[in-house]
């Protein structure tokens, strides 16, 4: 069957292929900014603090995680964690 007609019933073949056009550009682009996700524990006052930081700062717990993995690796390494922070 070819491409241009595989389409989904009531939508003609070229607005079909325009969301598929759609979709492979955003994962394209997802995938060129894409960061690998980790599972972390941490003691409980620690995951309290962190969330704390969190909410006074309304921002993620993960952009705090982030944060301060990359102020430790510019702290520790400054040539690297220099690198990290520019992209």
């Amino acid at each position: 069957m070819p491409f241009t007609n595989m389409v989904k019933c009531g939508e003609d073949s070229e607005s079909f292929a325009m969301k598929v056009k759609k979709t492979a550009k955003t994962r394209i682009k997802a995938e060129s900014n894409a960061q690998i996700r980790a599972t972390l524990s941490f003691p409980p006052e620690i995951y309290e603090s962190l969330k704390d930081i969190a909410r006074q700062k309304r921002v993620s717990l993960a952009w705090v995680v982030r944060d301060a993995a990359e102020q430790y690796l510019t702290d520790k390494w400054p040539l690297f964690g220099k690198k990290v922070r520019d992209h």
